[in-house]
């Protein structure tokens, strides 16, 4: 695959391994980790519309991490044939994964809805714009979503 990092044409031979934490309830941070890799992505001339299914999709999922669980991990590792992204929580694990993949079905509180968040889409783009997902859980200790984007 050809790409463009910082003016130079070359074969990405190498894996890119990128890590976030990620912290419970803070608003005014988050989105930082998908606009980071975000801009990785540009500056490696990404096709636009893969960094778009990419930065939608880690948004998403960053954003429930925020809203539904105590916050945790995300790791982000760049291939030269796709973006996965790891996200793992330490929340209370999804009852119902099924239910909870139906679009606008929310469990986030008033109090969060009132900010514009929880509005019951987060899983359903996730799965949306990313190519492969997986969805671990267990109750009482947390979810991990595991999301591919290829590289064409």
């Amino acid at each position: 695959m050809k790409m463009d990092f910082m003016g130079v044409h070359h074969i990405m031979t190498d894996r890119i391994t990128l890590n976030y934490e990620v912290s419970a309830e803070d608003f005014t941070r988050a989105g930082e980790a998908s606009s980071d890799v975000k801009k990785k992505l540009k500056q490696m001339g990404v096709e636009p519309s893969t960094i778009t299914k990419v930065a939608i999709a880690m948004y998403e999922g960053e954003i429930n991490m925020v809203i539904h669980a105590q916050g945790g991990q995300i790791n982000v590792v760049i291939s030269p044939d796709e973006v996965l992204m790891k996200l793992a929580d330490r929340g209370p694990g999804i009852n119902d994964i099924e239910k909870a993949m139906e679009a606008g079905f929310s469990t986030a509180p008033d109090n969060i809805r009132a900010l514009g968040f929880g509005a019951g889409m987060g899983l359903p783009n996730m799965k949306k714009y990313s190519d492969e997902m997986q969805i671990e859980t267990e109750i009482g200790k947390g979810t991990t979503v595991t999301m591919k984007v290829f590289l064409s």
